[in-house]
């Protein structure tokens, strides 16, 4: 053959066999995992911003040509704020949809719900929301705080600030009453006084005895674990009753700047809540997270604490698959143990012990504009410590095994 000829001939292979890797890779397929949250129900006041979140870092990483040369493919499945859902759809996402990992729950009672299946199957959850502690799984990352990054430095901070004598208002369900009895504990060492404690059945309105024995016993702080959006109707009562944050001031646990959006800023500047993020934060990652957010879903939304770690925790994982090569679930659960990153709020890693994430701890007072403003912050991340030191951890072992047994075999009270 004519060397003039061999040129061109050599040049169609290439570009042939070039287009022929591209269509492969194109072809491959993709990598699923699963976003289990409340998209109805109770819990979708909080839970579908969190879902939102998430797929945005999962938009994010695709456009950047996704892992491993596969894009990953996001498949939602509602938990419907009902336990029972979650643990159904936590399943089928595990042995039907066979994806990868689950990013999902903000009830501790949902988390509890699916956690035996997590560790039947060998699987992986990550878990957004800060909680009650007393658990570790290998299993799940927990993403969140631990109660002694947000409940703990929250009740000092008011010890210090605000007063001694709290009021605990609750959902009826194990994270309220586990933060509560940890917060009991807490008040107790310090020297103050709980003056009163009510619980409301998640998804209840009912808020009105509650609202009166908070008068009748004149708090000096209340301490909100209310989840879901009974909290409409407990701050709109509170008002009604006269009881403002000038008079007698909130801490919240579970209300962050999407709450307020439905809550109303205007009725709530000067209240406080403890979180590890707040959408204030001046850093160029949290800056870019929150111009990218907003893009995406609207100049009118927010962020906030549990939809960034929503949100970073989706790189974590993807950074334990490059390191891994693979999206093999039990390789990236050894894998995931060695990751960090320098989040939107701040530097987070994965302690290897406890597969919680090392987080700063911020307290702040709402604004009118319904951001918050920092009055304090730990500075630098704090270790997670699931268990903390008032009980052993066969004392909190107990006190769970209790709630569930007094609840009928479930982790929340059903009202039955």
């Amino acid at each position: 053959m004519n060397r003039k000829v061999i040129i061109p001939v050599v040049v169609v292979v290439l570009v042939v066999a070039t287009g022929l890797i591209w269509w492969q890779s194109s072809q491959k397929v993709p990598i699923k995992i699963g976003i289990l949250h409340s998209f109805s129900g109770t819990m979708a006041i909080s839970e579908k911003s969190v879902a939102d979140a998430t797929l945005l870092a999962i938009e994010e990483i695709n456009e950047k040509g996704g892992l491993l040369g596969r894009r990953i493919e996001p498949i939602v499945a509602d938990g419907r704020s009902d336990w029972p859902t979650f643990a159904k759809e936590a399943e089928r996402l595990i042995t039907e949809e066979k994806v990868s990992v689950i990013f999902g729950c903000w009830t501790s009672a949902s988390r509890k719900t699916v956690k035996p299946l997590f560790e039947k199957y060998n699987h992986l959850l990550f878990y957004p929301v800060q909680y009650e502690g007393l658990e570790e799984s290998p299993n799940i990352i927990y993403t969140g705080a631990a109660p002694n990054q947000q409940i703990i430095p929250a009740v000092k901070w008011a010890f210090d600030n605000l007063g001694k004598k709290y009021f605990l208002i609750a959902s009826d369900y194990v994270f309220p009453r586990s933060a509560n009895m940890i917060i009991k504990d807490q008040v107790t060492a310090l020297g103050g006084e709980i003056a009163g404690e009510e619980y409301i059945l998640l998804g209840s309105r009912d808020v009105k005895e509650a609202i009166q024995k908070i008068r009748e016993t004149k708090p000096d702080v209340i301490l909100n674990t209310i989840n879901g959006d009974t909290n409409v109707a407990f701050f709109r009562e509170l008002r009604k009753a006269g009881i403002t944050p000038d008079k007698l001031p909130t801490i919240s646990f579970s209300i962050a700047e999407d709450e307020l959006r439905t809550l109303g800023a205007k009725n709530m500047v000067g209240d406080y809540a403890c979180w590890n993020y707040f959408q204030a934060i001046d850093t160029k990652e949290n800056n870019a997270f929150v111009k990218n957010f907003k893009n995406k879903y609207g100049q009118d939304r927010v962020t906030d604490d549990p939809m960034e770690a929503g949100y970073f925790g989706v790189y974590l994982w993807a950074q334990a698959v490059k390191d891994a090569k693979t999206d093999d679930v039990a390789r990236v659960r050894k894998t995931i143990k060695n990751q960090s990153l320098n989040a939107p709020g701040g530097m987070v890693y994965v302690d290897a012990e406890n597969n919680h994430t090392w987080k700063t701890v911020r307290i702040g007072k709402v604004r009118k504009d319904g951001q918050f403003d920092t009055v304090w912050s730990s500075e630098k991340p704090v270790r997670p410590v699931p268990y903390p030191i008032y009980k052993t951890k066969s004392q909190w072992d107990k006190f769970l095994k209790d709630l569930y047994e007094g609840w009928g075999g479930n982790w929340a009270n059903s009202g039955k």
